[in-house]
């Protein structure tokens, strides 16, 4: 059974096409990573599912039920963390997360008290003095404190020390112990990285990618480093070898997954000493589909294992 169902979902503000046929599964217990730059329509997609937005055309359902029609029940299972937090500036921290609790009628304190010793927040203190990660921390308190069955969670470390993104990930892997569905958009890729079982990369409006990161590292190439005892011939003459580098170590390259199993019993040929091979990381990933925006084309995998740091390439993109 899926928590989430979009099929073909398109969103327009007036002559400008936001999304473009999003189509998105997530499963019971599944914590699903949305990835793209500012602008790509990550957020509108959330707001579509949290009922806040009506799609021009398409069909979003969370726990089966019309994310517009039924908003009201749905909110009732749901827990949404945005990455600008606001807050009642009279209330303290303590009293907005009650509020929030309670709104679901379920209140474990021992849970609540854990959370805000983990994730160190002082209750007691009015809205109006915390900092954008107070802010953060009051909200991520209010959302795990919840008995719910799906956590939104957009940007949600943002203005977190590393200290507490640790926290916030532990979390996150206790709810997904306990079968909960985690919707996260985030930038920190070794956060996704660590907590996700699928990943969906969205561009332009368009979802052009969704699978596991086993699954996606299938379409880029491994860099690899080999020692041999005796010097290396041939290799720089086989289809799906790229970028070859003699350094003191050994040789380095980059080769494509499918011609992984030929390149290595082309090797073992010169008497393999040592073999090293590192999948693409999530970042690779991300900037295979975005190296070519210009164009309009999704690039090719990155040869030389150096993508654009994912912050400029948000410089770039942002609205």
């Amino acid at each position: 059974m899926y928590n989430v169902e979009v099929k073909g979902l398109d969103k327009n503000f007036g002559k400008f096409q936001a999304l473009k046929g999003v189509n998105l599964e997530i499963a019971q217990g599944e914590v699903f990573a949305y990835i793209g730059p500012n602008g790509a329509g990550k957020s509108t997609t959330i707001r579509c599912l949290l009922g806040i937005l009506q799609a021009t055309c398409g069909e979003v359902k969370v726990f089966g039920k019309d994310a517009w029609k039924d908003a009201v029940e749905i909110h009732k299972r749901i827990a949404y963390v945005p990455g600008d937090v606001n807050l009642w500036p009279n209330l303290t921290g303590g009293e907005v997360i009650d509020l929030f609790v309670n709104l679901r009628g379920k209140h474990d304190k021992d849970l609540r008290a854990r959370l805000i010793r983990d994730f160190n927040l002082d209750p007691t203190k009015k809205c109006r003095t915390y900092s954008k990660g107070n802010r953060q921390k009051v909200a991520l308190v209010a959302a795990f404190a919840s008995d719910v069955d799906l956590y939104i969670l957009d940007e949600p470390t943002s203005g977190l020390d590393p200290l507490m993104e640790q926290v916030f990930q532990d979390c996150v892997m206790e709810q997904k112990l306990k079968g909960k569905g985690v919707f996260l958009s985030s930038h920190i890729m070794s956060e996704v990285e660590r907590l996700c079982d699928r990943v969906g990369i969205i561009r332009d409006g368009e979802v052009v990618q969704t699978g596991t990161l086993d699954e996606l590292r299938h379409l880029t190439r491994y860099a690899m480093t080999v020692t041999t005892e005796r010097t290396i011939e041939g290799l720089d003459q086989m289809d799906g070898v790229f970028d070859i580098a003699k350094e003191s170590y050994g040789l380095h390259f980059y080769v494509d997954t499918a011609k992984m199993g030929a390149v290595i019993n082309h090797l073992n040929g010169f008497g393999i000493k040592k073999l090293e091979s590192v999948p693409p990381s999530l970042e690779e990933l991300f900037m295979q589909h975005y190296k070519k925006v210009d164009t309009g084309e999704a690039g090719d995998a990155n040869a030389s294992g150096h993508p654009a740091s994912f912050a400029k390439q948000n410089e770039r993109e942002g609205a």
